[in-house]
């Protein structure tokens, strides 16, 4: 099993800087926490985009969309800020054959109580039992593309 992870940035790999919350967004997580697992598999990460998910375009999105095409992976993890996710999981679908799995994370990586491993080895396990098609990994759940919004109140992801 080989899986292709494309970071996007997002809260996953978030740095604050201060307590305005000031913030970059640093290098991708994903290769630590994994490493941290001990994971026995085999995995490619490209690095596409470094951004917030409220600065993705629409051409961050076919950026997206053109990489996973291209790639020659079947199961794909998309790492991804919260505030669009379902934005860019819809941007996705219609892609044949491919199971693609978004993540992300309500606190950065880098913080002691961040859901974000628990979000990445959830949408790993789910990408090795669904079927071809777009899905979404958060709060404990799995979700299909297209049926999922984000609680902002709540600070979870709800079927919709």
């Amino acid at each position: 099993m080989k899986i292709r992870i494309f970071t996007t940035g997002g809260t996953f790999d978030k740095i604050y800087h201060d307590a305005l919350s000031e913030f970059s967004i640093g290098e991708p997580m994903v290769p630590a926490l994994l490493d941290e697992a001990g994971v026995s598999f085999e995995y490619a990460l490209d690095s596409l985009l470094r951004k917030d998910s409220l600065e993705l375009t629409e051409e961050d999105r076919a950026l997206i969309r053109a990489q996973v095409e291209a790639c020659t992976e079947q199961l794909i993890l998309i790492t991804h800020g919260t505030d669009t996710m379902t934005e860019t999981a819809e941007a996705l679908r219609g892609i044949a054959d491919k199971v693609i799995v978004l993540t992300g994370a309500m606190q950065p990586a880098r913080m002691r109580q961040s859901d974000a491993p628990f979000n990445l080895g959830l949408a790993i396990g789910a990408l090795q039992c669904l079927d071809a098609g777009v899905y979404l990994a958060m709060s404990g759940r799995i979700f299909p593309a297209g049926a999922v919004h984000k609680n902002r109140a709540a600070g979870r992801f709800e079927a919709d």
